[in-house]
């Protein structure tokens, strides 16, 4: 047990004992006063303090009295306790239901053009999601995850808005480039798409999982996966990917390749300027069913003043009692 404002307890005590000694106080006076005033005269009174039944009713009367101290500074001493608001240790297992989502962000040399609309986009599409796990990963010759999954949305607005000032070229080497350039060629989507995929945790639990991949699929260099393989990899571990392709429309093939890629995972590609892009990704992640994910067990200090306050209630009722008893 742990107390919440110990010094409770010291005023409880301090209590008793200003009670004690006025208690000594009044006893001193009306001894004093006793004695200055005449004592009356009853003839062998010594004989009536020697019989059995005053000394037994004397004795009642001081173990009565004694038991009136005992309980009333129990009272009080249990009054300071649950003041002082006794506390116990609880643990707790959080448990949130949410789905989990990875935006995945092409930033190569062709994409520079359209990132900046991409991540206005994404900022659309946390307007429209409550409570779900968002995280961010940036790709080109190699992938850099920005920040894992999280539901800390005043945080992932902040590191989106990063993201999308560094996008100025203010620095020599902007940020959102320092640690994308770590390999051979440029805008690796399948590796950028797997890399997406792994970086999903909790993945022995059953989890609503969505990849929206944002790239303009302009391959520049080899490979470790293809998109179809990435694709397939996404699928085997359940996570649906939704395309964001800033050249819907302009190049037939490559928008084919990523749209099929994205139906492989029962997902869809969208057209990055469409005006009902942000509505479709939001409606479609929506339909998957939002699963329950237990948190890390915390241990939490819970106010705990039952057993003080049904001690602190016997203790008052004995007192009452008592006082009742002995008439004062």
């Amino acid at each position: 047990m742990a107390l919440n404002t110990w010094w409770m307890v010291l005023i409880g005590v301090a209590v008793i004992l200003v009670a004690v000694g006025i208690g000594i106080l009044l006893g001193l006076r009306s001894t004093a006063r006793r004695a200055a005033d005449p004592a009356a005269l009853v003839s062998r009174a010594e004989r009536l303090r020697t019989l059995p039944a005053f000394r037994q009713s004397v004795s009642r009367r001081m173990t009565l009295l004694s038991g009136i101290l005992v309980l009333g500074s129990i009272a009080v001493l249990l009054g300071g306790v649950v003041a002082a608001r006794p506390m116990a240790a609880k643990t707790v297992q959080p448990v949130n239901t949410s789905r989990d989502i990875m935006l995945c962000l092409d930033v190569s040399g062709s994409m520079s053009e359209v990132d900046v609309e991409v991540l206005s986009v994404f900022e659309q599409l946390l307007d429209g999601f409550e409570g779900e796990r968002i995280g961010l990963t940036i790709f080109n010759s190699s992938p850099v995850q920005v920040f894992p999954l999280t539901d800390d949305y005043p945080f992932v607005r902040e590191q989106l808005k990063k993201i999308r000032s560094s996008f100025d070229y203010t620095e020599q080497t902007p940020e959102h480039w320092v640690g994308t350039l770590n390999g051979p060629g440029a805008s690796l989507i399948g590796d950028g798409l797997a890399a997406c995929t792994m970086r999903f945790d909790h993945v022995d639990d059953e989890r609503s999982r969505s990849v929206i991949l944002a790239t303009d699929n302009e391959l520049a260099g080899a490979s470790i996966l293809t998109i179809d393989e990435a694709a397939q990899y996404a699928k085997s571990k359940q996570v649906r990917v939704f395309a964001l392709n800033p050249v819907q429309g302009k190049d037939a093939e490559v928008s084919a390749q990523l749209s099929d890629a994205a139906a492989l995972t029962g997902g869809q590609s969208y057209a990055l300027r469409d005006t009902t892009t942000v509505a479709d990704i939001i409606t479609e992640i929506q339909k998957q069913e939002a699963r329950a994910l237990k948190g890390q067990a915390q241990v939490i200090w819970v106010d705990s003043p039952n057993l003080w306050i049904a001690l602190m209630l016997v203790a008052i009722l004995g007192f009452v009692v008592l006082l009742w008893r002995v008439k004062l």
